[in-house]
């Protein structure tokens, strides 16, 4: 979990938003990968959450819609790449097209969760100029002079481009409420708008996926009890990861509290089931592929003349 708008020790980077003219809500990601055909890829639709259900009922081991193991999984996370890759790279040149058309990830979790894994191995085998990511940190001086969502909107994903948000604006109502860094009424306040900002970038041609990676108190023990042993994993250990894991309970509550008041049609949560980490970025893969592929991105026309090109390259031998 995030040390809030008060503390953190991730790398804020990114870029400012363009302005995209797409009228209409983004909907929820498609269904249909044709791409996949050739392997198994979970039932993602399954992991949607469903207002006035409980973390409780999602196992964090479950492999939803998949019945291989983790040699299967790594295999089909392996044979997903090409068409997450091919896609990403339309979305891309779309974009040089004019298309206004992005993707924004959103990663939410408890500490050890995976989120560092997801980018790497999933936003990691895309072309790296198609991708913009920030891990939002506590908030500069200037930051806190403005609403919590001012340096969020700075950070949107521009055209054609895939945004990660590692943490994001969700910080300021599952931290602050756990930790009463901001009076209830504030937090309150803050799903509502959080819930029109996510609407905008709908309406701006934006996708986002939400995705929390469930993972479980018993796992999250074994990963930082692994950080301890380990001398090559002590830089990811933070003594402060423990204060995080004495409010486990109220952490599991803010996110149901959240999930509820911000899943809506032009953002849905999608809890991920985390203590297999190859089922986490197996199913954050598909739910990106089955994004783009809703998105169906055109290689743009060409603005100029072929032909004459052709002739030209061949007169110059």
């Amino acid at each position: 979990m995030a040390k809030s708008s008060k503390s953190g020790k991730s790398k804020q980077q990114g870029k400012s938003a363009a302005k995209a003219a797409k009228p209409a809500e983004a909907p929820a990601v498609a269904v249909d990968q044709p791409a996949a055909e050739a392997h198994q890829v979970p039932d993602v639709a399954a992991l949607r959450w469903v207002v006035g259900s409980t973390l409780g009922d999602h196992n964090t081991r479950d492999k939803t819609g998949f019945d291989g193991d983790k040699v299967a999984g790594q295999a089909a996370l392996a044979a997903g790449v090409p068409a997450l890759s091919e896609l990403q790279e339309r979305l891309f040149a779309a974009s040089q097209g004019g298309d206004k058309r992005r993707v924004l990830l959103v990663l939410q979790a408890m500490d050890t969760a995976g989120k560092g894994g997801i980018v790497r191995h999933v936003v990691g085998a895309v072309d790296p100029q198609g991708v913009e990511h920030v891990a939002f940190k506590a908030p500069t001086a200037q930051e806190q002079k403005h609403d919590f969502l001012w340096r969020i909107r700075r950070h949107v994903p521009g055209p054609g481009k895939i945004g990660v948000f590692d943490r994001s604006h969700y910080e300021d109502v599952l931290v602050h409420r756990v930790r009463e860094l901001s009076p209830l009424a504030e937090v309150e306040k803050r799903y509502g708008a959080i819930v029109d900002f996510e609407k905008e970038l709908a309406q701006e041609g934006i996708t986002v996926i939400k995705v929390m990676l469930h993972i479980s108190r018993e796992e999250q023990g074994a990963r930082l009890a692994e950080r301890l042993e380990r001398p090559d994993k002590f830089w990811k250990y933070n003594p402060s990861d423990l204060d995080d894991r004495e409010y486990w309970d109220q952490y599991q509550d803010a996110y149901r509290i959240a999930m509820d008041k911000t899943s809506t049609l032009a953002a849905p949560w999608y809890v991920v089931p985390a203590d297999r980490k190859w089922y986490a970025r197996l199913a954050v893969q598909t739910l990106l592929t089955q994004a783009l592929a809703g998105i169906d991105p055109q290689w743009p026309a060409a603005d100029f003349d072929v032909e004459a090109e052709k002739k030209r390259l061949v007169d110059l031998g």
